[in-house]
């Protein structure tokens, strides 16, 4: 079944600089029935004020994914990485043992990002750091490993859990297929445009929960962007 969460139902908070939604709980939201999606923890739509942005915290035992939907976001971490990951780019960080990092926005635009966590397969470990560019054009009318747990996705950036990223981007009218499998869970979110999936009509910035056990055919009814997360 498909279990669709409306962008007007989702939590979230306005700290003015930041203008937080959150597809499951998180910080100050709380939904009991919104814990998470198998190992699927985290999915903030987060729309961050030019010249703003997170000062250093600290994080742990989780894989973070930003995906940047608009502007860019600057990254800054205790291990002495630092990058600029552009609309359209990704970047993972494995928090493993315990890492201390600083996200801002630069820019003299919003910057708007996805940032999904996902539980590791296992704690601990060396925390790591990477970002890549994903061109849209690659992704159209398919859909491409992003991030990824799985030695055979050789073009995504590694992520330590049994879980794939994935995007795709679908001109009106284009579908896609994707099979989610017995015991996994998806879940995914239009970043622009909107689609229907197996008939239900799924619009920019909605998300919708993917039983596993089945095959979604995802159609768009507008040009979109698409992000999916497939995970245990």
């Amino acid at each position: 079944m498909i279990d669709k969460r409306s962008f007007e139902s989702l939590g979230g908070a306005d700290h003015g600089w930041l203008k937080a939604k959150h597809h499951f709980s998180f910080a100050d939201y709380y939904d009991p029935s919104r814990m998470g999606w198998g190992a699927l923890r985290v999915w903030n739509d987060d729309e961050i004020a030019p010249n703003s942005g997170f000062p250093p915290h600290a994080h742990q035992n989780m894989e973070i994914i930003t995906y940047v939907r608009q502007g860019a976001i600057t990254h800054q971490d205790s291990m002495g990485n630092k990058g600029r990951t552009e609309a359209g780019d990704v970047q993972v960080m494995s928090a493993g043992s315990g890492v201390r990092h600083a996200e801002y926005n630069l820019e003299p635009e919003t910057t708007r990002i996805f940032q999904i966590w996902i539980l590791p397969r296992e704690v601990g470990g060396q925390p790591s750091w990477g970002a890549k560019p994903f061109p849209k054009g690659d992704r159209s009318g398919r859909f491409v490993p992003l991030a990824s747990g799985f030695a055979d996705d050789k073009e995504a950036l590694p992520i330590r859990a049994n879980a794939r990223v994935l995007g795709a981007t679908l001109k009106a009218g284009e579908s896609v297929t994707h099979s989610v499998g017995e015991g996994r869970h998806a879940y995914l979110v239009p970043a622009a445009g909107a689609i229907i999936v197996d008939g239900d009509a799924v619009n920019a910035r909605d998300g919708a929960a993917l039983s596993g056990g089945r095959t979604v055919t995802i159609t768009a009814v507008q040009d979109a962007e698409i992000v999916l997360v497939d995970s245990e």
